[in-house]
C-alpha cells in the first residue's frame, strides 16, 4: 500500500509553490495516500487484450488551422487604454509589497 506522510506532503506543496499549515499537510497526507491507494486497485485490473483508448466517440481533432493576422492595432492606441500611467512608452505597474 502507498502512503504519503506529511513531510512528503509538505516537500510536494513546495513544488507546487503552496503554502499549508501542518493541520493541511496531515489532512492531504490522508487524502493523497485514499487516492494512491484506489489508483493500486486499479492497477490489479487486467487489461490483457484491451487497446489503448484516449476516448471512445470516434471524434477526432476538430481545431480550425492556426493563422497569424495583423490585428491593425497601434501601440499608441493600446498604451491609451490602460488606466496605469506610461513611462517610457510602457505601462508602469505598482511594484508588489513584500
Amino acid at each position: 500500500m502507498t502512503s504519503l506522510t506529511p513531510l512528503q506532503v509538505a516537500h510536494i506543496a513546495k513544488l507546487a509553490r503552496l503554502t499549508l499549515t501542518s493541520e493541511e499537510e496531515k489532512k492531504m497526507s490522508k487524502e493523497l495516500s485514499s487516492i494512491l491507494k484506489y489508483v493500486d486497485v486499479l492497477s490489479e485490473v487486467n487489461t490483457d487484450g484491451i487497446e489503448p483508448t484516449a476516448q471512445v466517440t470516434g471524434l477526432e481533432n476538430a481545431l480550425r488551422e492556426d493563422i497569424v493576422k495583423p490585428s491593425g492595432a497601434l501601440p499608441d492606441a493600446l498604451l491609451a487604454c490602460s488606466p496605469l500611467p506610461i513611462v517610457e512608452h510602457q505601462i508602469e505597474a505598482p511594484h508588489a509589497h513584500g
